[in-house]
């Protein structure tokens, strides 16, 4: 049975199975998401918050685990990375014993339906996976809905939630995230040009669980 999570075909499971081929046959790990900068985003605002090292952080949608690794390395001690894609947790395993991260826990999860002991993080990290359960064309209001009952379930009261989005503006993210969450701030995201008109094609934000 597909996961509520997975597009036609699970082409997810496709793009990180031809990855997992890669990393094992030349080492290297992949696309990072929104690129390098987007990561040194999240890492930057950790370090400026002082959030506390041994803090437990969730990767909502790790895909191949570069994100956790970089965090490992900055000497955080309590990470998870959880992805519905198998072939994305073989591959990040892969990375993990590469690098010699071997704090950084890693799970098969359906962020929709979370296991019990998926709970207790004081913060939880998005680069890409909300937008890609929004672009799921089988209810995917629903599907928001339940991202949002299910980050309630597995944050703490007062965590802090971090995401990257290519396809929600501020306003947009702030509407889905109204129920639970308040925005602590924008953080800084590339700038484009188009038509005389100044955007950003990526939003950052931090919410604080209320």
């Amino acid at each position: 049975i597909s996961s509520p999570l997975s597009p036609p075909n699970s082409s997810w499971d496709a793009a990180y199975d031809r990855e997992l081929q890669t990393f094992q046959d030349i080492g290297d790990a992949g696309e990072v998401w929104f690129g390098e900068e987007s990561m040194t985003r999240i890492i930057r605002w950790l370090e400026k918050q002082k959030v506390p090292l041994d803090s437990p952080v969730l990767d909502i949608g790790t895909g191949n685990g570069v994100l956790l690794i970089e965090l490992a390395k900055c000497g955080f001690m309590n990470l998870t990375g959880i992805d519905y894609s198998p072939s994305a947790i073989q591959l990040s395993e892969k990375i993990r014993e590469k690098e010699g991260m071997s704090n950084v826990k890693l799970k098969v999860e359906d962020f929709l339906a979370p296991s019990a002991e998926l709970s207790g993080f004081e913060i939880c990290i998005d680069k890409g996976t909300f937008d890609a359960i929004s672009l799921n064309p089988d209810n995917a209001a629903a599907k928001r809905k339940q991202y949002v009952r299910s980050l309630c379930s597995v944050l703490k009261p007062e965590g802090f939630f971090l995401i990257t989005s290519c396809n929600w503006t501020k306003e947009e993210l702030l509407n889905e995230f109204r129920e639970g969450f308040e925005v602590l701030e924008e953080l800084p995201t590339p700038k484009f040009c188009f038509g005389g008109r100044i955007g950003n094609s990526v939003t950052a934000l931090v919410f604080q669980r209320r």
